[in-house]
């Protein structure tokens, strides 16, 4: 048996914005307990990056556990990609902006 519940467009909304609310404060406090890593809260934060997750950390006043090896490891990977980018834009025949 199933049952079926209209709800107003208004109620549904709050929902939306309530779940947000919650996976958001879920992930921050997660983090500050150092059970999940940032790229883990940024999934359950619903956040579109990494870097949206720490902006949203500094927002809530939580220090960011950030050392200069992952800073070293996130340029070596930007890097790479940038790389690859170009050439397969080169490979493609198009000229990408000067990227260094």
């Amino acid at each position: 048996m199933a049952a079926t519940i209209t709800l107003p467009e208004s109620v549904l909304q709050a929902i939306r914005v309530l779940d947000r609310f919650i996976r958001r404060i879920l992930a921050v406090e997660l983090y500050r307990e150092g059970r999940l890593s940032p790229g883990k809260a940024a999934e359950v934060a619903g956040a579109r990056n990494k870097w949206e997750m720490v902006m949203l950390l500094d927002e809530k006043g939580v220090a960011l556990d950030y050392s200069a090896e992952d800073a070293e490891q996130d340029l070596n990977t930007l890097k790479n990609y940038l790389r690859r980018s170009n050439t397969n834009a080169c490979s493609r025949n198009e000229y990408p902006k000067n990227n260094r």
